[in-house]
């Protein structure tokens, strides 16, 4: 029987490293929100927000050439 190739990665590289910075980013807003705030509700708002933001702007700046 001839052996099947392994499979793919599940992400790509810039993938992970998109998902990993906006992740980063998020996690920092959302303590500087808590510190700021010190509600934990607006802290995940905060962050979440300033995730997305971030993983928009990453997408587009590492664009693949």
């Amino acid at each position: 029987m001839a052996a099947t190739p392994p499979p793919g990665p599940l992400l790509s590289v810039r993938a992970a490293l998109v998902v990993l910075i906006a992740a980063v980013i998020g996690l920092v807003a959302g303590i500087l929100g808590y510190f700021a705030n010190g509600g934990s509700a607006a802290a995940v708002l905060i962050g979440g927000a300033a995730a997305g933001a971030a993983l928009a702007l990453f997408h587009t700046l590492l664009a693949r050439r």
